[in-house]
């Protein structure tokens, strides 16, 4: 499968899902994606450079392809404040078909220390 993945920041996500609604596709809640596993990732930990991801694979287990698949991670402080949220997707997702995807919070250092939680909302369109 060709992958394409890229990253957008909250503040420009409105605009794409506009998009996707003039152009006569719809998001839905996709019934047949299944998350299969997901975990939150730390790199360098206590330094500037520290990062946080999330690292998970998701399942089409419906009878159709999708033409449109992204995943939105929500990034949250210990107080349960949502800090950040960024999307990442895949196109043409056949029936069966796992996809892995990484999602990076967009901050480093303290930002991304601050990063307790996460949460996950996957939206197709067929």
């Amino acid at each position: 499968m060709k992958r394409r993945a890229f990253l957008v920041v909250v503040a420009a996500t409105s605009g794409c899902l506009d998009y996707l609604e003039e152009n006569g596709d719809e998001l839905a809640d996709p019934e047949d994606v299944v998350i299969v596993y997901d975990t939150l990732g730390r790199d360098d930990p206590g330094t500037d450079e520290e990062r946080v991801y999330v690292w998970g694979v998701v399942r089409n287990d419906g009878d159709r392809e999708i033409s449109y698949l992204e995943i939105r991670a929500t990034f949250f402080d210990e107080n349960g404040d949502a800090i950040d949220s960024v999307i990442e997707h895949a196109e043409d997702v056949t029936s069966g078909e796992e996809w892995t995807f990484e999602i990076e919070f967009p901050h480093f250092g303290d930002a991304a220390a601050r990063v307790a939680d996460y949460e996950l909302e996957p939206a197709t369109s067929v």
